[in-house]
């Protein structure tokens, strides 16, 4: 097929654990650093458990792989800057360094002529008043750096404005009537595919629901797409990307991008001959991609801490592909696995 033979991934989470599965599909071996527990490691070729300040771990698993990438987001830079001058990362530096940073994030969104919600950047607590006065209340301060599902976030009401500790944005409240994402992929030649748009609903900032087909006209579902090419254009993107949208009156505005594969694409496992998880690895090993088209209707549900318990059940139920990601006890907030549910 092509010179790739290893993929080195960067975390050994869940997204990592289904990357190898994908690959292994292909007839290619995973090779996972992870610093902590990784779930991965179950069905990984080769797992390096090191801190990414291990310049010798380090060294030694660019070495054995013919390409890096990754599954979440925030890896050092000094360990980054090692890595890249032994093998390519894919996506590469600048999509990281994009996504990393909210403030850099909106910005190179409104640069390529994309909307956002207002925001204002907070470097520090005594710009926090300032900012508010700008953006108004209600509004929601979110650290810069290191937040998701809902971390690293304070909403502003009424009251006095609470601070998140470390340098942030101030994002004004949009007024949304349903969020979207695109999962997109860029392959190495610049094809580009991509799947439908789902809808997804979140409860206590985590995702709990994403419905394919979303149910929204085809101007939405087309301009959504291309906005997602958009970005992955400007950033010589490639891999797999998701790309998160509010539904608006004024039109569609973007909330987030996250440059790897996405917890709202898991549905393309259950209604997609080549699922999102194919398709990074497709990109990032320089092959063809997938078409992206889908053939089911499908609603993923994320299986969050005690929900494991309804796993019994699930396995019993018609129709339901149920996925486990091999983590200890469950907690609250912690995703323990996800189901698909054909529905059409």
């Amino acid at each position: 097929m092509n010179d790739v033979r290893t993929i080195g991934i960067l975390g050994g989470g869940q997204l990592g654990r289904m990357l190898s599965v994908a690959a292994s599909r292909l007839g290619l071996r995973c090779h996972i650093y992870e610093p902590g527990a990784a779930p991965a490691g179950d069905v990984a070729w080769r797992v390096t458990t090191a801190p990414y300040e291990d310049e010798a771990a380090l060294r030694a698993f660019a070495e054995s792989v013919d390409v890096i990438t990754y599954e979440f987001e925030n890896v050092p830079t000094s360990a980054l800057d090692l890595l890249e001058s032994i093998r390519p990362i894919r996506p590469d530096r600048r999509a990281l360094a994009v996504s990393q940073d909210r403030l850099t994030e909106k910005t190179f969104l409104n640069d390529i002529g994309l909307a956002t919600a207002p925001f204002a950047d907070v470097p520090a607590e005594t710009d926090l008043d300032a900012a508010v006065s700008r953006i108004g209340r209600p509004s929601i301060l979110k650290t810069r750096r290191l937040g998701y599902d809902g971390k690293g976030q304070v909403r502003i009401g009424d009251g006095p404005a609470e601070w998140t500790g470390a340098p942030s944005v101030l994002e004004g409240f949009v007024d949304f009537s349903a969020e979207i994402s695109v999962i997109i992929a860029r392959g190495t030649d610049g094809q580009v595919a991509a799947f439908d748009p789902g809808l997804n609903v979140h409860r206590d900032g985590i995702l709990r629901t994403t419905t394919v087909p979303c149910g929204l006209p085809g101007k939405v579902t087309t301009d959504a797409v291309l906005i997602a090419a958009r970005i992955a254009n400007a950033l010589d993107y490639v891999g797999v990307m998701g790309v998160e949208l509010f539904v608006t009156p004024q039109g569609l505005i973007v909330n987030e991008i996250a440059p790897r594969v996405h917890n709202t694409g898991h549905w393309t496992q259950a209604g997609c001959a080549v699922d999102q998880f194919e398709q990074h690895i497709r990109a990032v090993a320089g092959l063809p991609l997938g078409d992206g088209k889908r053939y089911a209707d499908v609603v993923m549900e994320n299986l969050i801490g005690d929900d494991v318990a309804r796993v019994p059940d699930l396995l019993k139920t018609p129709n339901t592909q149920v996925h486990l990601y091999g983590k200890g006890d469950p907690r609250p907030g912690r995703k323990m696995g996800h189901l698909n549910r054909i529905t059409g």
